[in-house]
């Protein structure tokens, strides 16, 4: 199954499927997400879902049940 990725505010969609690490969804798009650590506790990957919920990127595969996944991705001055 696959559903729609929207990278805001590069406002980048991709067609990703359920599972797949969002980081390489993110990676095959174009669109960059710092890491640090890469087992989510340094927070470095920190993005929002479209619900304004924070998820770690590195950590985070693509949910099922959605048509569409909203990530809005900001800058931490400190990565």
């Amino acid at each position: 199954m696959t559903i729609r990725v929207h990278f805001l505010p590069d406002d980048i969609t991709v067609e990703a499927t359920v599972g797949e690490p969002l980081l390489d969804v993110a990676d095959r798009a174009g669109v960059f997400i710092p890491t640090g650590c890469l087992m989510g506790s340094c927070h470095a990957c920190t993005v929002e879902v479209e619900d304004g919920d924070p998820i770690r990127a590195c950590i985070t595969s693509v949910p099922p049940g959605r048509e569409e996944l909203i990530i809005n991705l900001f800058s931490d001055p400190t990565w």
